[in-house]
């Protein structure tokens, strides 16, 4: 009798153990000295950024059930902190990155909580230097963050063609800290529109090109921070981007249209372009020039370099400089979470390590 029950104890702990699928841990350590001129207190500023490196700090867990007959389900918890002092960034929430739950099959993916939007996919491929120290932040803080809350999304990939939308009840509840963050009150009860987000993409992937175009609108609410503090304003971002990849590295290109409806209206454009090359597997060279026009306002140019080597696998260090060009009202800082004299040009430089796991 007493083997019988082991027996059934060990199949049940199998079957539950199959059932369960498999957690994963993952993240990225990347921290560095940076330094800057032209603050906009004066003089320059050197120090550990708090935002961002080659690319953001955070660690996660990302669970996946095989449920059969191709379907699965996928869960993903990622949070992002600042190694300069340990404290949690995106609002100061704890999976401020992402916390989702997706049912995924052959026609594609269904994702529920807060998610990354289309904006941000589509700019993944064509974007070379990314979510970095010095990059397309510096002229709109929402572009590396484009993230919703209470929200719903679909991604799916039929012969090299991506189809997506995300739709969000709430799309920002985290108060106003945080690149990006605009102190909407969530999701408001007896207000269909306050708060809202909608977000789609069209792209092509194939071996050697890709092209992607997404359309982001979010809406205001009550209280929220400037310019979106009612549910009748609304934010607007076009992107249209694309790259090619040749022997040893990608050149991608891009162009990004923003629209302000608030009570004054605000038009922007960014165009970049970038090329990466790999000298050898372990040391690769990245550039992006970028260009930023605020209509009857301003306009900025930034010119950006860096070089990583590769320790490892999982470990890099790099090097990143980046010059600023103002306007005369311009106010475009070279680096993430940096400041800078209004009509001052800028140079940035950074020097950082970065870990894998």
């Amino acid at each position: 009798m007493r083997r019988g029950f082991i027996a059934i104890s060990l199949f049940t702990t199998v079957q539950l153990a199959q059932a369960q699928g498999s957690v994963t841990l993952y993240g990225v350590v990347d921290t560095g000295v940076e330094y800057y001129n032209n603050a906009a207190g004066g003089g320059s500023f050197v120090g550990m950024p708090t935002l961002t490196g080659e690319v953001p700090s955070r660690w996660g867990l990302r669970g996946v059930e095989e449920l059969g007959n191709g379907y699965k389900v996928i869960f993903v918890l990622e949070n992002g902190f600042a190694p300069s002092n340990g404290t949690l960034n995106n609002g100061g929430r704890l999976f401020g990155r992402q916390a989702n739950v997706s049912l995924s099959g052959g026609l594609g993916a269904v994702t529920l909580g807060r998610q990354m939007s289309m904006t941000m996919y589509s700019l993944t491929s064509a974007d070379i230097i990314g979510p970095s120290i010095h990059g397309i932040g510096a002229f709109d803080t929402y572009l590396p963050n484009s993230r919703s809350d209470n929200a719903v999304g679909y991604l799916g990939s039929f012969g090299g063609f991506r189809l997506g939308a995300t739709y969000s009840f709430g799309r920002d509840a985290a108060g106003p800290a945080g690149p990006g963050a605009t102190n909407c009150p969530g999701q408001v009860a007896g207000n269909p529109v306050a708060c809202r987000q909608y977000t789609m993409l069209l792209g092509y992937d194939s071996t050697y090109f890709g092209a992607a175009a997404a359309y982001d609108v979010m809406r205001g609410g009550n209280g929220a921070t400037a310019p979106l503090s009612s549910p009748g304003y609304t934010d607007t971002h076009v992107v249209v981007d694309g790259y090619f990849q040749y022997g040893s590295g990608k050149i991608g290109a891009g162009w990004i249209r923003r629209n302000t409806a608030a009570s004054a209206h605000a038009q922007s454009d960014i165009w970049f372009v970038g090329m990466n090359y790999y000298v050898t597997p372990a040391f690769v060279i990245d550039g992006e020039a970028l260009r930023y026009v605020l209509r009857s306002h301003s306009n900025s140019t930034m010119m950006i370099g860096r070089l990583s080597y590769f320790l490892s696998k999982r470990t890099s260090v790099y090097s990143s400089i980046a010059y600023m060009i103002n306007s005369q009202f311009g106010s475009a800082p070279v680096a993430a979470g940096g400041t800078v004299a209004m009509g001052k040009n800028q140079l940035g430089v950074m020097m950082g390590v970065q870990q894998r796991f």
